[in-house]
């Protein structure tokens, strides 16, 4: 988020800019026009930049299949699995990838800002790193450590963070920033000053939590369960429409949910158990990238029953990617779980079989009525079985998904984020639901939501970060002979 705010703040003063990160674990991902994968934040911070998304602001993205396993996708294109050791051996291949890519992005942008993954402390896995202090010695940048005051410990959190670096790495870093502070700034002046006493290098502002900031998570752990998404407004009608949503384990691109928390009067909440589902109206089966061990999950808890009997009683359950997957007959996967058939929920008469090649797509088509544009990311592929009607009209004529009464699924994602079929949608879950109080408003336009956040985050670095300091930092690289502080590690091969 600091990312893009920089971003941001750079493009409205009229420069050419780019975000990257040289490599994402995430499974929120989107398809770029270029046809390849990748993590949804930088996608984001490529908006913030007023640009479209590229495969060369993302050129690593792991995807976890399990604690152990993920997918690993190249410049947009998926290269293998690797689990956590044998990634070790791609280290320096991948680093090769990531530097060209950001050699070229220099050249044909003003400014770049790098977001690392994780911390730059995480000493056991310095050696080979290509998304922290290893890019950054690579290629000499400058480096500035954000710190999130809402968890507490600030102050060790930086000191500690930069004793831990090797001298050449400490080289780099040439200030801090405080995120998501609450309260007067002026409380932690004294803490301010004894930390660039302490390291040499000055805190470059202090940015303020921000409520309204809440669309776009780079992950499914920004979800937690129970807790309602966003900021719901009141609704326009006499009654809400409760959204339940299964946090899968392996949940991807959680974020399509967020449009239907964007509409007032709509209350989205993720759940982990089938008690939560007794008062919701709707229930919607996110995406998955462990399509089948997540199903699983769903038997387990007794959510997939509960499912079960939500839309046995009439009641509209929409299910997206892997989500529409589970609501079918039948899935035979020998590529992505490697379990064979393995029976769905049986709501939707569809079977599913998995492709070895991912289709990557950005299809437009109508749906309820009215016109849609969505991506695809998906191994599955939906085989129509009876005379199940399709959700969606793709442009060339094709059938995409499926509707049945009270239950309908699709594999796009990003389709809520049509307004007007959203409101249709909405309209037509709120019927099955009898929620005839509820009222789907006609003036909420989820892209103006997106940018009037991107907007507040370039606004928050303009008013509260050093931007003097900031340009200087771009300008001039790291400043020269920094301080080391502490021990000192020996620097790692």
């Amino acid at each position: 988020m600091v990312t893009a705010g920089i971003c941001r703040w750079l493009a409205r003063s009229g420069a050419r800019v780019a975000p990257f990160k040289a490599q994402n674990m995430s499974n929120n991902s989107v398809v770029t026009p270029d046809g390849g994968e990748i993590g949804r934040a930088q996608a984001v911070q490529a908006a913030a930049c007023g640009i479209e998304p590229s495969v060369r602001f993302n050129p690593v993205l792991l995807k976890p299949g399990s604690d152990r396993r993920s997918q690993v996708v190249v410049l947009g294109r998926v290269a293998g699995e690797v689990t956590a050791l044998s990634y070790r051996e791609r280290k320096a291949e991948l680093l090769e990838i990531v530097s060209s890519t950001l050699d070229e992005l220099r050249r044909d942008f003003d400014h770049v800002i790098c977001e690392g993954a994780g911390s730059p402390a995480e000493i056991n896995l310095r050696a080979g790193d290509i998304a922290n202090m290893g890019l950054a010695q690579a290629a000499r940048l400058p480096v500035v450590v954000v710190g999130d005051i809402d968890r507490g410990g600030v102050f060790a959190q930086l000191f500690g963070t930069l004793s831990l670096l090797d001298a050449a790495d400490q080289a780099l870093v040439a200030g801090f920033v405080i995120n998501k502070f609450r309260g007067d700034p002026e409380l932690l002046r004294p803490g301010l000053d004894q930390l660039r006493a302490l390291t040499g290098r000055p805190v470059h502002g202090v940015l303020p939590w921000a409520e309204d900031l809440w669309l776009d998570a780079e992950d499914s752990l920004s979800y937690v369960a129970d807790g309602v998404v966003g900021r719901p407004a009141p609704p326009r009608g006499g009654q809400w429409l409760r959204v339940a949503v299964p946090r899968l384990p392996r949940i991807s691109n959680a974020t399509d949910v967020e449009a239907l928390a964007a509409e007032p009067g709509v209350a989205v909440r993720f759940v982990t158990e089938p008690s939560r589902l007794s008062d919701a109206d709707l229930v919607v089966l996110p995406g998955s990238k462990s399509t089948v061990a997540d199903l699983a999950w769903l038997r387990e808890t007794g959510l997939a029953e509960a499912i079960r009997e939500h839309a046995r009683a009439g009641l509209p359950v929409a299910g997206i990617c892997g989500g529409f997957q589970m609501l079918t007959r039948r899935i035979h996967d020998e590529v992505e779980s490697g379990s064979g058939s393995v029976d769905g929920l049986g709501l939707l008469d569809l079977e599913i079989d998995f492709a070895p090649d991912k289709t990557l797509a950005t299809p437009r088509g109508e749906a309820f009525g009215e016109a849609v544009t969505g991506y695809e990311i998906h191994h599955g592929v939906a085989v129509r079985r009876g005379d199940l009607p399709p959700l969606v009209t793709t442009a060339d004529g094709e059938g995409e998904g499926g509707i049945a009464e009270a239950v309908l699924g699709t594999h796009w994602h990003g389709l809520f984020e049509n307004d007007a079929f959203r409101r249709e949608f909405l309209a037509w879950a709120a019927l099955r639901a009898g929620r005839d109080g509820f009222r789907a408003a006609t003036d909420t336009v989820f892209a103006d939501i997106r940018t009037a956040q991107l907007d507040l985050l370039g606004d928050l670095v303009a008013d509260h970060l050093d931007t003097d300091a900031l340009r200087r930092l771009l300008d001039d690289g790291p400043p020269k002979e920094l301080p080391t502080v502490g021990a000192s590690l020996s620097p790692s091969a």
